[in-house]
């Protein structure tokens, strides 16, 4: 069937699986918005306020979905505004296909308008990326870059078309969904030394990560393999960041998010374990802390699926290469059932000390309404199948300790890079994805950043609760400098007098103040009841510390865990 390179990159979208492409239209891109135009019925395009904000909601619908999230640009400006969006879900795993627009062949390296060399300006934030000057190749070249996004550790991979390769004349033969390549078979010797380890544990300890909810993603039934070994071993589960909500919150030995600000409890566990199973974790320096004192009594065994993740960052006793569910397999197949009633008795008073810092720590933040009483009002009246998305700061942090989070992906947030503005665009992204109601829990710096797409929330009628904790300053930024620089507040005390109510009225959606718990509640419930977005605003204390703390380049024994230590 012979078609435009243009109708051709439909048509491979389609083939693949893809039912949504988020994007904005222009000049080296109008052949192929013309042929999505043909093919409206098949894919769904969601117009965004800002080339951004698209590449965002193609992350926020990867992770939402577990499928590759698409987005198109055209040139120049258009394809550098992707540059964030891509770099947030490379340092995250993200599985996403990028294809720009560029101008002529002809005119590639010319200084033409709107042209960017953008191959190499997204190298270094890319799996892979491909510039196609043959419309013969261009079906091939699409078909791979979907296998490298979703093979091994995913990622983003870009593919750049000049124009008059979109509008050449190609013959297009249709092919099966590009699989991912396999995940390597677990190895033998390895898997041996780590059955040694962990027959002579008496205080295992199951550190769960992002690698963990991606497998669970291809593979649905990792979540309870893991949970299984933990019941075998009489282990507890901690998890980093990206690895929360691939253990229910519910499961009893699920102790929460462990490293910089994790709860007190899963750090104090990892420290005092005398054996660590990683299980898809990179042991990133926020949750590590010194990486010269981590875990200094544990032997460390390291499961991933990526034999370049293994002895990065922490040097381990065991590498453990293999895809997570066959590996876990492997374990259960061959562990008998472990007792430590010691263990369990030392991590239940890691419990109860932890819950008495929350208390602690609540009760000592001034103001109607406190961050965890937000988050307490939240979990009792939000549904388990509510997707829950954060921007980047002190309220990520509060979410991630004190979100109630039951089932896999409801959990949505960026990680790695930390970008500030990631949170509208993927709350936008995992609805679409999921259909499910997305809840965008965000700060008055965070939603400055991208708050334009507040109108592509109104106009596709998003079911979007935008919880706004508004302190009225940068908050983990200022945090730091109340903490270590003498409470010189540089810049982060803001003065901006932004009144997020009428402005998001003005966009056209639903606003309203929350003045202390009882109207939060009331707010939080009618806008369960809407169909289009929601913003809530909540003023808290700009002082709200985020504790448990971690000093930047301490250790767990230099944990602050209130605010008389954080203020001696």
């Amino acid at each position: 069937m012979q078609m435009t390179g243009a109708e051709l990159i439909v048509n491979v979208l389609k083939e693949q699986g893809c039912d949504t492409v988020f994007g904005y239209p222009g000049g080296t891109v109008i052949d192929l918005y013309d042929a999505l135009y043909k093919e409206q019925a098949s894919i769904r395009h969601i117009l965004t306020a800002h080339e951004q904000g698209a590449s965002h909601a193609a992350d926020g619908y990867a992770r939402a979905t577990g499928k590759v999230g698409v987005v198109l640009a055209t040139s120049g400006p258009g394809a550098t505004n992707l540059v964030t969006g891509i770099a947030t879900a490379m340092l995250d795993s993200i599985p996403i296909v990028a294809i720009t627009g560029n101008v002529a062949t002809s005119m590639i390296g010319k200084d033409s308008f709107q042209e960017v060399n953008i191959l190499g300006v997204t190298m270094p934030i890319t799996k892979h990326n491909y510039f196609v000057t043959d419309v013969n190749d261009l079906a091939d070249v699409l078909r791979e870059a979907f296998q490298i996004a979703k093979s091994g550790r995913p990622g983003p991979v870009l593919v750049d078309v000049p124009k008059d390769v979109q509008t050449a004349l190609c013959d297009y033969v249709p092919a099966e969904v590009a699989v991912p390549a396999p995940a390597p078979e677990t190895d033998a010797v390895g898997l041996e030394a780590a059955l040694e380890l962990i027959r002579h544990a008496e205080r295992p300890f199951l550190y769960v990560g992002g690698g963990a909810a991606r497998a669970d993603a291809m593979h649905p039934g990792v979540a309870e393999k893991i949970v299984a070994l933990a019941e075998r071993l009489d282990a507890f589960i901690g998890s980093t960041f990206m690895g929360l909500s691939v253990v229910s919150s519910e499961e009893a030995r699920f102790l929460g998010m462990q490293g910089m600000h994790g709860r007190y409890e899963s750090t104090m566990a990892n420290k005092n374990a005398d054996l660590i199973l990683g299980v898809g974790v990179r042991f990133s320096d926020r949750a590590t802390g010194k990486t010269s004192r981590f875990a200094p009594n544990a032997k460390i065994i390291q499961l991933d699926a990526d034999v370049s993740e293994i002895n990065k960052s922490i040097l381990v006793d065991v590498g453990l290469v293999g895809g997570l569910q066959q590996t876990l397999d492997c374990l259960l197949e061959r562990l008998e059932p472990q007792q430590h009633p010691a263990w369990r008795d030392q991590v239940a008073a890691l419990r109860e000390k932890g819950v008495e810092l929350r208390a602690a720590a609540d009760a000592a933040t001034p103001g109607a309404i406190t961050p965890m009483q937000v988050f307490e009002v939240l979990n009792q009246v939000k549904q388990e199948t509510d997707i829950v998305v954060t921007d980047v700061g002190q309220h990520q942090m509060w979410a991630a300790q004190y979100t109630r989070l039951t089932l896999p992906r409801k959990f949505i947030s960026s990680g790695g890079l930390g970008t500030m503005g990631f949170g509208m665009g993927a709350a936008i992204g995992a609805h679409i994805g999921s259909g499910e109601r997305t809840i965008l829990i965000t700060g008055d710096g965070s939603f400055a950043m991208n708050l334009n797409e507040l109108a592509t929330a109104v106009t596709y009628d998003i079911p979007l609760t935008i919880v706004l904790l508004n302190n009225h300053v940068l908050g983990m930024v200022r945090q730091w400098q109340t903490l270590f620089y003498s409470a010189r507040h540089s810049s982060t005390s803001h003065g901006r007098v932004t009144d997020y109510v009428a402005l998001t009225k003005a966009f056209g959606g639903e606003a309203v103040r929350a003045e202390d718990a009882a109207s939060f509640r009331a707010a939080l419930e009618q806008s369960m009841l809407r169909r289009g977005p929601t913003l809530i605003e909540v003023a808290i204390d700009p002082d709200a510390l985020v504790l448990p703390m971690l000093p930047p380049g301490g250790g767990i024994d230099d944990m602050i865990t209130s605010k008389e230590e954080a203020y001696s």
